[in-house]
């Protein structure tokens, strides 16, 4: 995978309007953050070389919907962490938990499949995404997303999400707490 091994201070110009729209809310919030540009990383492990030119890991942000399409959750959780979605059902009390489809992702968050990312709440005016967070991401000093396109990656503070983004957004949090193990 190509990657500009460049670490940029702040957004870039010229680029897709949901990307800018990234851009302009950190920096109204006055949010420090550094950029990576790279080939399209639509998985965990293409994200590795980003990850260490960043300096944090990048998060498995997954959207996930009921069975009748009626609820949606963005889960944001450690990208190395296995999912199981037996385990998060029982949490939140939502059986049969499944990926919703990119029709949803479009029209809730405005991401494409691979894009998905904490940033795309900013689009959803209704607040029809509910925000499941594990709890294991406040033990890191840094939190690392896609600004709503999977060819850039974001690395800021982890205390400004919870503190400064999502409130700003108009998302708070459910805290979850999932395994390491993948064991049933």
């Amino acid at each position: 995978m190509y990657i500009d091994k460049t670490v940029y201070t702040g957004g870039a110009e010229g680029r897709m309007e949901k990307e800018m729209k990234c851009y302009r809310l950190l920096d109204g919030l006055g949010v420090e953050y550094r950029r990576v540009d790279h080939e399209h990383a639509d998985t965990i492990a293409a994200c590795e070389q980003v990850e260490s030119l960043l300096d944090c890991k990048i998060c498995k942000n997954l959207f996930l919907t009921n069975r009748q399409q009626t609820d949606f959750y963005l889960l944001v959780m450690p990208g190395e962490k296995p999912f199981k979605t037996k385990l998060l059902s029982k949490q939140i009390g939502s059986a049969r938990l499944s990926f919703a489809g990119p029709e949803h992702m479009e029209r809730l968050l405005d991401v494409t499949p691979g894009s998905v990312s904490v940033l795309g709440l900013m689009n959803d005016r209704e607040r029809a995404v509910r925000l499941l967070v594990d709890r294991d991401l406040l033990k890191e000093e840094y939190f690392g997303c896609h600004p709503c396109i999977n060819s850039s990656s974001l690395r800021f503070k982890t205390a400004e999400l919870f503190d400064r983004i999502l409130p700003a957004m108009g998302h708070e949090p459910e805290f979850v707490e999932l395994p390491w193990e993948s064991g049933d």
